[in-house]
């Protein structure tokens, strides 16, 4: 288990790679390499039960130490009604996941480089009047299939679990779930109402990651459940 204390919204993997926390994340990333001998992490998403937990701020870390280790790295903004990635990375949003599977744009036109090297952005894009429908979609597997293909790794980051059904499609799509928990928030009935919904649909929770611990304020822990 890894404890970290970190600044809120801030890619500190990046900015102050030296840092307790960047350590922290980069340990983070050595235990799900662990994890499975067999078979490969390729595909892993960031869950919670609420929003508000940290899980933007997790796998855009996560993401930035993969990519710092050499490897070909694609962040994915799976949240189709409240994305934040763009904002966290600085990037546009007026075209994205979402204006590639309502057939606007093909993926080439919408991927962006991030300002770290090896990591490449998908972004949301407009907000769709059907998005649990855009995820679930065959073309949206399609689209996976395609990508895979050219990343070593490929992240994403989700709406709560407990709030839409879109998280627990994109679990599907992948070889590992990360399940964010706001100690200092979030019920633990919710936590595990959030990971029996993911049991459900035969996701492979990775481990837990504990945000806001009491005994090291702003702190970050990371365990299996």
């Amino acid at each position: 288990m890894s404890r970290l204390t970190s600044e809120n919204n801030s890619l500190v993997t990046y900015f102050n790679p030296k840092s307790q926390i960047s350590e922290g994340y980069r340990k983070l990333r050595t235990n799900i390499q662990f994890s499975s001998i067999d078979n490969t992490i390729h595909k892993i998403m960031v869950a919670s039960a609420e929003s508000g937990e940290g899980k933007t701020t997790t796998i855009s870390n996560l993401a930035v130490t993969y990519a710092q280790e050499g490897k070909k790295v694609l962040l994915i903004d799976a949240d189709l009604r409240n994305p934040s990635l763009h904002r966290v990375f600085s990037v546009p949003n007026h075209v994205g996941l979402s204006s590639v599977l309502s057939n606007q744009y093909a993926v080439e036109e919408v991927l962006r480089d991030s300002y770290i090297d090896n990591l490449q952005l998908f972004t949301s894009g407009p907000i769709p009047p059907n998005p649990s429908e855009m995820i679930g979609s065959n073309r949206m597997k399609s689209l996976m299939e395609k990508l895979e293909n050219q990343y070593d790794v490929i992240m994403f980051d989700t709406p709560p679990v407990l709030t839409v059904t879109d998280a627990l499609i994109v679990s599907s799509l992948c070889d590992g779930v990360l399940l964010v928990v706001n100690a200092g928030k979030v019920k633990k009935e919710l936590v595990k109402k959030t990971k029996a919904h993911l049991e459900h649909v035969n996701a492979r929770i990775l481990g837990v990651i504990l945000n806001n611990l009491k005994a090291s304020a702003g702190s970050v822990s990371y365990g299996e459940i």
